[in-house]
This record gives C-alpha cells, sequence and structure tokens, in this order.
C-alpha cells in the first residue's frame, strides 16, 4: 500500500510539471511575479522614493486617463493633474501637518496628566467594586502600565535622537518623488516601452492577470481615498462641535483608521474615548456620552454605508482573508506590507483566478483557458 502510494504521489507530481512548466505563458508569469517580489524585497530600503512615486503616479494615472477620454491632449492632463497633486501636498505640509504636530506635542506634555488621572480612577476601584477587584491586583497592574510607559518613553527618545537623519531624507524625498512622479506620468509611454524589453514575448496570461489587478485595485484606491476624506472631515466637524481637545489630530487618526481594515477602527478608538474621558470626568458626564454616541455613529456609517456604496465594485475578498493578508504582508514587510495588504491580496487572487486549470492548455499555440 505504501508503495503503491507514492508512486501515485511521484505520477501526480509529474503530471503537475508536464502540465505547467512546458507552458511558457505560466513561467513568464512565475518568473514576473518571483523578480519583481524579489527587487522589492531586498532594494525596499534603497529605492523607497522610487517605488513611492511609482504608486503615487500609478495612483494619479487614473485622473489623467479621465481627461484623456474627454478628447483633451495628455500633456494638459499631466500638468492639470500634477498641479492638484502639489496643492494636495502643499495643504498636507503647510496646514494639516503643522496642526497634527502641535496637537500631538501637546498630548504628549499631557500624558503625565493623563496617566496620573487614569490612575486616580484605576486605584478607586476596588473601593466602588471590592467583590472584582483587590488592593493586590491592581497595584500589580499598576506596575505593570508603569514599565510599559518606561519602555515606550525610552523608545520615543531613541526616535527623538534619529530625528535629524530622518528630517534629512524626508527633506530629500520632497524634491525627488514629485519630480520622479511628474516624469513617470509625462513620460508613461517610452518608460513602458523600455521595459517590455525585458518581458517575455509570450505574456498573455501575465496581462490577464495584470488588467484584472489593475481593475480592483484602482476601485479599491479610488473608494479608500474618498473613505478616508469623508472620514477625516465629518469626524473633525463633530470633534470641534462638541470642543474636544485635539480635534485635528484625533480626526487625522479616524481618517487613517480605514487604511488598515477591522484593526484601524479599533485601535483608534481607545485615544479617541481615553482623550474624552479625561477631558470631561469631572463634568456632568453629557458630553462624555454625546461623544460616545457621535462616535459610534460615525463607525456605524462607515461600516454600514460608505463601505458599501465606495467599494461595490471593488475587491471582493473574505475578511479572513483580508486578516490573513495583513498578518502575512505586514510579517514581511512591515508597516508598508499592511498599508498595501490588500492590493497585494488582489494580486494573489488575480493570479489563483487566472492560473490555468485542468488540462485545457495548449503550450505550443500558447493559448490557455480561465
Amino acid at each position: 500500500m505504501t508503495k503503491s502510494t507514492d508512486f501515485s504521489n511521484l505520477t501526480f507530481l509529474r503530471n503537475w510539471f508536464q502540465r505547467f512548466l512546458p507552458n511558457s505563458q505560466v513561467v513568464a508569469l512565475a518568473m514576473i511575479l518571483l523578480v519583481g517580489s524579489a527587487l522589492i524585497y531586498w532594494l525596499s530600503g534603497l529605492l523607497t522614493p522610487v517605488f513611492a512615486s511609482i504608486v503615487i503616479g500609478y495612483l494619479l494615472e487614473g485622473l489623467v486617463g479621465r481627461i484623456e477620454q474627454r478628447q483633451l491632449p495628455r500633456l494638459l492632463g499631466v500638468y492639470l493633474v500634477f498641479s492638484l497633486f502639489l496643492t494636495a501636498l502643499g495643504f498636507v505640509l503647510f496646514v494639516l501637518l503643522p496642526m497634527v504636530s502641535s496637537q500631538t506635542v501637546e498630548l504628549i506634555q499631557r500624558i503625565p496628566e493623563i496617566a496620573f488621572s487614569i490612575q486616580t480612577e484605576i486605584m478607586r476601584l476596588p473601593e466602588k467594586h471590592p467583590e472584582f477587584f483587590s488592593d493586590t491586583r491592581i497595584n500589580e497592574f499598576m506596575f505593570a502600565i508603569q514599565q510599559d510607559l518606561l519602555g515606550y518613553s525610552q523608545n520615543i527618545l531613541y526616535g527623538s535622537a534619529q530625528s535629524v537623519a530622518g528630517l534629512v531624507s524626508a527633506i530629500i524625498y520632497l524634491f525627488l518623488v514629485p519630480m520622479m512622479v511628474f516624469f513617470f506620468l509625462k513620460d508613461k509611454r517610452i518608460i513602458l516601452d523600455w521595459l517590455k524589453q525585458f518581458l517575455p514575448s509570450d505574456r498573455s496570461l501575465s496581462i490577464a492577470v495584470w488588467q484584472e489587478v489593475d481593475l480592483q485595485i484602482a476601485n479599491y484606491v479610488r473608494g479608500k481615498f474618498l473613505e478616508v476624506f469623508i472620514l477625516w472631515s465629518s469626524s473633525y466637524l463633530t470633534f470641534m462641535l462638541l470642543d474636544l481637545n485635539y480635534a485635528m489630530l484625533l480626526a487625522v487618526l479616524m481618517g487613517l483608521s480605514v487604511v488598515i481594515p477591522y484593526v484601524g477602527a479599533t485601535l483608534v478608538t481607545f485615544p479617541v474615548i481615553g482623550v474624552a474621558y479625561v477631558q470631561w470626568s469631572g463634568s456632568s458626564g453629557d458630553e462624555f456620552m454625546y461623544l460616545v454616541i457621535a462616535y459610534s455613529l460615525i463607525q456605524a456609517i462607515d461600516g454600514v454605508v460608505l463601505v458599501p456604496l465606495l467599494f461595490s465594485e471593488a475587491v471582493n475578498l473574505h475578511p479572513i482573508a483580508i486578516i490573513v493578508a495583513i498578518l502575512f504582508f505586514g510579517g514581511i514587510w512591515g508597516f508598508w506590507g499592511v498599508f498595501f495588504a490588500i492590493p497585494l491580496a488582489t494580486l494573489v487572487k488575480a493570479v489563483l483566478t487566472a492560473w490555468p486549470r485542468g488540462t485545457s492548455i495548449t503550450s505550443s499555440t500558447g493559448s490557455h483557458s480561465l
């Protein structure tokens, strides 16, 4: 029985290799994926501005294409879209970033006060609920929190020591990235024609995968940017009306939270609720309840209305697949892996969808059935 099982496994492997390896389209797709992944993995630290420029240029290409569809010259569309990009970049650098930075510094300066207020409330738990909390457990919990805060403080000091080098890199990126984005948009066809000479001639399967990925990612990115803007603006307006401290900082966190599905919305809840609780802990409590209700409504509208409306034509991935993609790509590439987890998962899905199945592959003619 063992020998027959081994022979059947070997037969299966031999049939698999015979079915796929002679097919030039499959080999071309595999080589493109392997080489592309290797370049991103090994050169991401050296070519970060280039990769960032390619991503931004890809995002802006959709607007340029829409202008071209109106029978306008491509160069005019490039100038218009690039001007819009510079305007948005200027708003982020000179308006949004200073406000967020000042509020972040103010919040960090108030961390001891906030920590003392939270510690006072926690120490009162044994008096209010002695059946659930004891002084020993509370003291152990507070000691663990103090150790964690000490570790975070050391990390902040270390990050501050490295900020000079980071500032220099950021200044260089501010000049290099916009310049490369402009040339990627302006000379798109020239660059693509140059890259095509390095690709296999029989690449129809690769083109089919790219068309699927391009459509899905374009829909996803367009919807995600709209979702970030709507959530940020509505949160800022709500926090301002309620006179919540650090309104801009918390609104930016609310907007960025949707970049990381499921996880971001959970993480951003703690700073919003924590700041509101500390701010209104000594009042009657009505303001805090209004904030909790407003925050819950914003999250509910985002999940029930915005997501189905904006992503009705976007990627159709199961929540488990999204979470696995976040864990997997985040473990490989850190923050950027988490940031691009959905597009990368879309690429994997497109490859699996377009990958040839069965025996309906004709390697001699290069045709395939999906």
